[in-house]
């Protein structure tokens, strides 16, 4: 009898021990709900990823297709209009710094960062320390200056549909560079001049002038403006543009889709010129571009400074 009851009361025992509560750790708080998950940290790769082609220098223009699955490309923050084929342009000024960004941000979310190294060129400077830079310009200038950049800035920002700027660039006109893109005065008291935004060609007056490459005429003054003279401002697309100035004759208008090599005037003197000639300027987004480095040494002509 003893045994069965001390039996029974080990089995209690046993049986208080078994249902006795554990209890539990500290609890993981779940995150509050709509909280977005933090992306993935970006990724360093190198240029040769965005399989960039060009010069990596001030004034230059590059080539380039982004990665694939890219939905966003960035140049230093600012978004990079790419095609289907994800093929790209980006240009960097004549005094652009030493370092650049591009960036990937792909669909599932990762971005790709591609540091950059631009490097500095030297450029044709002229010292003239005797010399003073010259007179404000007057108020009657101004408001025709004004005027004028209006339209060239409208010019600028059509943004046109075209598929120019995938071609082989050619010149304009082919002769003796006359100056150099890039070039600048120092005048009287260490003033600086405004630096050539182009390259010069000098043929006499008549000259037929081409276009570079397809595009749509953004701008064809009807009449010579003070600086440029008759000026014909040709977009490319995706941003790059060309601009051909001191025209004597425009055989074109806005509006007009050109190709490549179609006579768009003749070589003239125009605006502010001291002798016939054409000058090409090339910009990607505001950006300077130098044509050499687009198209490549002119045959058979030898740079003048």
């Amino acid at each position: 009898m003893r045994r069965t009851v001390a039996s029974a009361s080990l089995l209690l025992l046993l049986a208080g021990c078994a249902t006795r509560p554990i209890a539990p750790g500290p609890a993981t708080p779940p995150p509050p709900p709509g909280k977005p998950v933090a992306p993935p940290p970006p990724r360093i790769v190198g240029a040769a990823l965005f399989a960039l082609k060009g010069e990596m220098t001030q004034g230059t223009l590059l080539r380039g297709t982004a990665p694939a699955g890219t939905a966003l490309l960035l140049l230093d923050g600012k978004p990079v209009r790419m095609a289907p084929d994800g093929s790209f342009i980006i240009g960097f000024n004549r005094d652009a710094p030493d370092h650049a960004l591009l960036e990937a941000r792909l669909q599932d979310g990762r971005l790709l960062q591609a540091p950059l190294t631009i490097t500095k060129r030297a450029w044709d400077i002229s010292n003239l320390s005797t010399l003073p830079m010259g007179t404000s310009p007057s108020p009657a200038f101004q408001k025709l200056r004004s005027g004028e950049l209006a339209q060239i800035a409208a010019a600028r920002a059509l943004n046109a549909d075209s598929d120019g700027w995938r071609q082989t660039f050619i010149y304009p006109t082919t002769g003796r560079i006359s100056t150099l893109f890039g070039s600048q005065r120092i005048y009287k008291g260490g003033v600086e001049g405004a630096y050539h935004g182009g390259m010069d060609i000098a043929r006499p007056t008549g000259t037929p002038a081409l276009a570079p490459a397809d595009g749509v005429v953004a701008l064809a003054t009807d009449h010579p403006f003070s600086l440029e003279g008759n000026l014909v401002m040709i977009d490319h697309g995706f941003g790059l543009m060309s601009a051909i100035m001191h025209l004597s004759r425009i055989d074109v208008k806005a509006g007009e889709h050109i190709r490549q090599g179609q006579v768009i005037g003749l070589v003239g003197a125009t605006g502010r010129a001291t002798g016939p000639h054409l000058h090409w300027g090339l910009t990607w987004q505001g950006a300077r571009i130098d044509p050499l480095l687009v198209t490549g040494p002119m045959p058979g002509a030898a740079p003048a400074h």
